[in-house]
């Protein structure tokens, strides 16, 4: 007898005299069709039970969430909806579900609901959907940086070191909290906690993952990063998964080359091997689309803007041109904008970043050369002292996507930009020691997964494309 999962029956097209298949009930109809899907696709396959032959008692406990097993004959199946079915010969219920208490009914749910039945979420169509993309983005990105030999590397989830400058992070320590040791001017005495310093959850681990492209030439993170922004949005987490690699001996203009073909794979990966999912959750965006009003619908569906990045070329424009462009373009002129271009120096919103891609270029665009001060201080400095090698990649319905940079490589100017922001010399004294010993032009990026997510699935929540969501006030399951 073959024990094949649902996907796998759903592609025969044969009959198969003795088939097997675990999973759960999605629906029981007419005491006779029972409706099982056992995650290995978005749909389910039909099993007909001729209810004369089965205990009333057994039938009653099929119900929606329940587990069971079933084993049959594989059948060309004599109703529309489904090329094949299994007639019933035998039906074990594994595990009851009580309908009066289990709460993914078949009926359409909000995602607010959902959200509160994270771990049941996925017996939906669309959880399961947006969770099978997750983890084929999550081997399309291993693979592409394994099949261009870069190396995979875990750097510390706790670090003593604040790689964005941002100061939003979480302490780590075992002290005492009702009563830690001080010192002389009465602060926390950090020297007898646990790691005899202070310690936090990390925001990045680009700054290690530099230390390792300094000597195996090309690497990659691809780990949780934590950050305690206050922050109760749809596009933030206080827990996120951040890819980023890191290069010697590559410039700025190798970088940008990096991330797009990195894009295009990873993309083209799940275009190739997520069909069915794709079409399911492009469906259900353009049904969500009707529902809004004209001027906020998208102009493209999820599959379109898939493609779009799959088939464009990524437009590389430099701040400087982006702000020109901004400030002359018309909604800038006619006041549409919420925050308004006025001057050279300003931090760009995602509404300026989405009209450069969606209707001025009409492609993925690439911003380089940064304003030195609205980016990080490990950015190199440009010539003209007033700019960074910085690079942001914008894509439709999103904006910023990436942010990368080619790294500061002189000992001298990266001294200078950290005292800058006082950062002291000590406490990065190993991050300048790479510019004291072999010292080399270097570049990377970093990529948040989730963002990524979303822009795959069409989702419009962060909350909803990391299975356990990580927010204030919010660290339920």
């Amino acid at each position: 007898m073959q024990s094949l999962t649902v996907s796998e029956l759903l592609s025969q097209n044969i009959v198969i005299p003795e088939v097997e298949i675990k999973g759960w009930v999605r629906t029981f109809r007419a005491n006779r069709f029972i409706a099982i899907n056992d995650g290995s696709t978005i749909n389910n396959i039909q099993c007909v039970v001729d209810f004369e032959n089965f205990d009333e008692a057994l039938l009653k406990r099929i119900t929606t969430g329940a587990a069971i097993h079933i084993k049959g004959e594989l059948v060309e199946s004599q109703g529309k909806g489904q090329k094949v079915e299994i007639q019933v010969q035998e039906l074990i219920v594994l595990g009851d579900s009580d309908p009066e208490t289990f709460p993914i009914q078949p009926k359409k749910h909000s995602f607010e609901f959902l959200r509160e039945h994270a771990h049941l979420r996925t017996r939906t169509t669309t959880f399961s959907a947006i969770m099978r993309l997750r983890s084929a983005l999550s081997f399309a990105i291993h693979k592409y940086f394994n099949d261009n030999g870069f190396y995979y590397m875990h750097t510390p989830i706790i670090t003593g070191s604040d790689a964005e400058g941002a100061g939003e992070m979480f302490k780590v320590t075992n002290l005492d909290t009702k009563n830690p040791p001080l010192n002389e001017e009465g602060n926390v005495d950090y020297s007898k906690d646990f790691f005899g310093k202070e310690t936090n959850l990390t925001v990045s681990g680009q700054l290690e993952a530099e230390t390792y492209a300094m000597s195996l030439g090309k690497v990659y993170t691809f780990g949780p990063t934590f950050r305690a922004e206050n922050s109760n949005t749809s596009r933030h987490l206080a827990e996120f998964w951040m890819i980023e690699p890191e290069v010697a001996f590559m410039d700025l203009p190798g970088n940008m080359d990096l991330a797009e073909d990195f894009m295009k794979s990873v993309i083209k990966y799940v275009l190739d091997n997520n069909r069915e999912d794709l079409e399911f959750l492009d469906k259900r965006l353009k049904d969500e689309e009707k529902t809004k009003p004209q001027a906020e619908r998208s102009d493209m569906s999820l599959i379109e803007k898939l493609n779009f990045v799959t088939d464009n070329h990524f437009k590389r424009v430099s701040y400087t041109e982006a702000i020109d462009i901004l400030r002359n373009c018309k909604p800038n002129k006619k006041k549409k904008f919420k925050y308004l271009i006025n001057e050279w120096g300003t931090d760009l919103q995602s509404e300026h970043e989405r009209f450069l891609v969606e209707k001025h270029f009409k492609c993925p665009v690439i911003l380089f050369d940064y304003p030195a001060n609205i980016k990080a201080f490990y950015m190199r400095l440009n010539d003209d002292g007033k700019t960074v090698r910085a690079m942001d990649i914008l894509f439709p319905g999103i904006g910023e996507i990436i942010g990368g940079a080619q790294r500061e490589e002189r000992l001298d100017v990266l001294k200078e930009r950290m005292a800058a922001i006082n950062i002291p010399e000590e406490e990065l004294w190993w991050y300048l020691d790479l510019r004291k010993f072999g010292t080399a032009i270097h570049s990377g990026f970093g990529l948040g997964f989730e963002r990524l997510v979303m822009f795959a699935t069409g989702m419009s929540n962060i909350r909803d494309v990391i299975p356990f969501p990580r927010t204030p006030q919010n660290a339920e399951f």
